[in-house]
């Protein structure tokens, strides 16, 4: 891979991870990281993400920021960073946590990115070497009561016309031949598993003219709403007729337009 920063020929040594199930013992939590925000993603995906798909000194753009992962990992990398996300409060917070930061440019803004007038108006025009989106799994985490907020959105169909709507108007400004990953999980509703990986990936190659690279399932052991608790979920699960959720999915794509 051409962006990595390590020379391929010490591609033995690298640890960047090619392949396609990925399992993680716990979350990092070291440096500016903290599970303190419901459907925070762990820091190793964007790690992993940023240093294969980019170089020092160049920018990702985060359309659903939440509280800083991907940030905190470029402030790590030495990559800049423009983020989003639609709930001030959790902007304020991320930005106390970034008023020492020296080594990178970024920028954290409060925007509807579905809105494609503002979205234009906040990037001005401005490229970008990488884009991550890691959107609420519809309805299941209310994070604010904005109408504007796809965690407000019950409808399949209209959660993933919306989403479409927020990755064109990202996707316009990420270079051509680079690289953007969704981070999404499945979610249970009405007593069936409705694949909202699946439905998000479909869209994507419906609306863009981008290629699939790979699709990554992750699983992590130690996370907290699952310490503890494993007994009782299989009690409940073997009790009735579902499996319990341990996975995400992460697809990578390259973009040709």
């Amino acid at each position: 891979m051409k962006n990595l920063d390590n020379d391929i020929h010490n591609w033995k040594e690298t640890d960047i991870n090619t392949d396609s199930l990925w399992l993680i013992s716990e979350r990092d939590k070291s440096g500016k990281h903290a599970n303190n925000y419901h459907g925070n993603f762990v820091p190793q995906i964007p790690n992993q993400l940023i240093r294969r798909y980019t170089k020092e000194g160049e920018t990702v753009l985060d359309l659903f920021m939440g509280s800083g992962t991907t940030l905190f990992e470029c402030e790590t990398l030495n990559r800049n960073f423009i983020g989003f996300d639609i709930n001030q409060e959790i902007i304020d917070f991320v930005k106390s946590k970034m008023v020492d930061t020296r080594n990178i440019q970024f920028e954290i803004n409060n925007c509807d990115v579905t809105n494609k007038k503002n979205f234009d108006v906040t990037m001005n025009e401005r490229q970008v070497d990488f884009m991550i989106a890691h959107p609420p799994y519809m309805d299941i985490v209310k994070f604010t009561k904005k109408e504007k907020d796809l965690s407000q959105i019950s409808d399949l169909n209209l959660f993933i016309e919306k989403f479409v709507l927020a990755m064109k108007n990202a996707l316009n400004y990420l270079q051509k031949n680079k690289y953007f990953t969704i981070v999404i999980g499945d979610v249970y509703k009405k007593s069936e598993v409705v694949p909202l990986g699946f439905y998000l990936m479909y869209a994507v190659k419906k609306n863009f003219n981008a290629k699939l690279k790979g699709i990554i399932v992750k699983n992590i052991e130690g996370n907290r709403g699952k310490l503890g608790t494993q007994n009782i979920w299989k009690y409940r699960a073997l009790k009735s007729d579902y499996f319990i959720f341990k996975h995400e999915y992460i697809l990578v794509f390259k973009k040709e337009f």
